[in-house]
């Protein structure tokens, strides 16, 4: 998860010395079956589970042979029908905390917390730990097959392989901004029809290069998804917002060249638009997030002069979305059809190059 300079100072100062923690071990287990609660609840109880099932070698070996090769669906894997059971109800759980609609395909995942493990993984029993809600914990809990606790220090990899229990969150981004799509195209119908009714071509805002900054995350935590909230006034003079994914980006530090376009300026009255970038690493909940932005929007009106809407949209966020497992990674104000070169976020998070860009018609 990216974390952003800005509304997170305090915490950051306060969590910036990271305690060293020895291994130790407890029998205190988590609540079985999986039944529901939040995402991090719900993977915390499933790895308690998944480390249970490790105590029998004829599972364990299956197990660490699948993980060496990448993240496996544990959907997919042939542990019994106990555990094919707990990993439906957590599917359902987790669906239900993200605010998606039921389905079929799975959105639970197993992988190795680090590549370094690998050439370790099959010696012995690996410990297995969900990835916490707390991106500013010192400790990770694991377990072990005899469903004791294991404390692990959170800045420091542990020697012994860790598999790491999460959601899927490049197969549940998608799902869940479909919901966000839906959500808003019902507050918004007018200004689609409107933008559909255009025949000429229109300019666009391309990003040419992207970069987030380095967020010292520990080391369980895996790759994000990152999406970003585009908006602006439609031609109608209601707000509108678009939502724009962007998978690739998944590693801070890293620059990225998408050749992407974020702004499409046909859909909008004025030529200014503005964007929230935001992550889901596994705990965003779609339907309060499209809910959120369409309360904020409904409380705004054209005044005949460009309202940047970042401030509104941040504002209708839930307010656990600041604390302990931020979603908002930056934000860029003004977009405009000129806009070129490199602009730096507004939380100091990360930078993009852009350049205008005209899409003609067919």
């Amino acid at each position: 998860m990216y974390h952003p300079n800005a509304r997170r100072a305090l915490t950051v100062l306060l969590a910036a010395a990271l305690t060293i923690s020895l291994p130790t071990s407890t029998q205190a287990a988590p609540a079985d079956p999986v039944t529901g609660g939040s995402v991090a609840a719900v993977t915390d109880t499933l790895a308690h589970r998944l480390a249970t099932e490790l105590g029998r070698p004829a599972a364990r070996s299956r197990v660490v042979a699948a993980v060496a090769a990448g993240p496996v669906d544990l959907a997919a894997l042939r542990l019994g029908t106990r555990f094919a059971a707990d990993v439906t109800a957590a599917n359902h759980a987790v669906r239900v905390a993200k605010g998606l609609p039921d389905g079929t395909e799975s959105l639970l995942r197993v992988r190795l917390a680090d590549v370094s493990m690998r050439s370790r993984v099959g010696h012995g029993v690996p410990l297995v730990a969900a990835a916490p809600s707390d991106d500013e914990a010192t400790t990770v809990v694991a377990y072990d097959p005899a469903g004791g606790r294991i404390s692990l220090a959170a800045d420091q990899i542990p020697q012994r392989p860790v598999l790491v229990v999460e959601v899927d969150t490049a197969r549940a981004l998608p799902i869940g901004l479909t919901v966000v799509r839906q959500v808003l195209a019902a507050q918004q119908p007018s200004s689609a029809l409107a933008a559909a009714s255009l025949t000429g071509g229109y300019w666009a805002t391309k990003v040419n290069a992207v970069r987030l900054s380095d967020d010292k995350e520990p080391w369980i935590k895996g790759d994000a998804e990152i999406y970003t909230v585009v908006s602006g006034f439609g031609l109608d003079g209601h707000p509108k917002v678009d939502i724009v994914q962007m998978p690739y980006l998944d590693k801070d530090g890293t620059t990225y060249y998408p050749n992407q376009l974020l702004v499409h300026f046909s859909a909008y009255k004025y030529n200014l638009a503005d964007a929230v970038m935001m992550e889901d690493d596994g705990d965003t909940n779609y339907l309060q997030l499209a809910q959120a932005i369409a309360a904020a929007l409904l409380t705004i009106a054209d005044a005949g002069v460009y309202i940047p809407l970042v401030s509104a949209i941040l504002d209708a966020m839930p307010s656990t979305w600041w604390t302990d497992d931020p979603d908002y990674v930056d934000s860029w104000y003004t977009l405009a059809t000129t806009s070129s070169g490199r602009l730096t976020g507004a939380a100091g998070n990360g930078w993009m190059d852009v350049t205008p860009y005209w899409v003609a018609p067919l």
